[in-house]
């Protein structure tokens, strides 16, 4: 695969990875049809077996979100400067302690922005677990998958 295709292939993982995050975006679905379209021009046994493994965790994800309880966004208070702090949290996180540094990132992001607009450490870490309780934990399970998924295209990315 030429140097522009994998550019774009990973525009369109990037867009997934950020499409978690805002309500209505199929962020998994894009993330998939990247390595989708990242395995059916690389051709070789790795590239294939990343496709059926990531293809299974995201099956898994959208069960497990089914399960989870409904996102309620506007009760709670959730912004779209949350989402990007949280979102920038999990991606940092992720970078930094690979793999489960997502998790609290996540949780970071969102007690750093409501910290800034509350003030106080007690009303940002009651306002965090409200919106873990209404919508942290969708979001999470969905984003933490979505960047396993990334990070393991990256990662053969750099073996190959």
């Amino acid at each position: 695969m030429d140097l522009p295709q994998l550019l774009l292939v990973g525009l369109v993982l990037l867009l997934g990875v950020v499409g978690v995050l805002v309500p209505g975006v199929p962020g998994t679905w894009l993330v998939w049809a990247g390595v989708l379209w990242w395995a059916m021009h690389e051709r070789s046994a790795a590239a294939w077996t990343l496709l059926v493994a990531a293809t299974a965790l995201l099956l898994v994800v959208q069960v497990v979100k089914w399960l989870l309880p409904p996102r309620r966004l506007r009760g709670v208070g959730v912004t779209r400067r949350m989402a990007a702090y949280a979102g920038a949290g999990a991606v940092l996180g992720f970078v930094l302690v690979p793999v489960v540094g997502a998790v609290p990132g996540f949780v970071g992001g969102i007690y750093l922005c409501e910290r800034e607009r509350l003030g106080s450490h007690g009303e940002a870490l009651a306002s965090v677990r409200a919106v873990m309780r209404a919508v942290g934990t969708s979001v999470l399970v969905e984003l933490f998958a979505c960047l396993l998924v990334v990070g393991a295209w990256a990662g053969m990315l750099v073996w190959a």
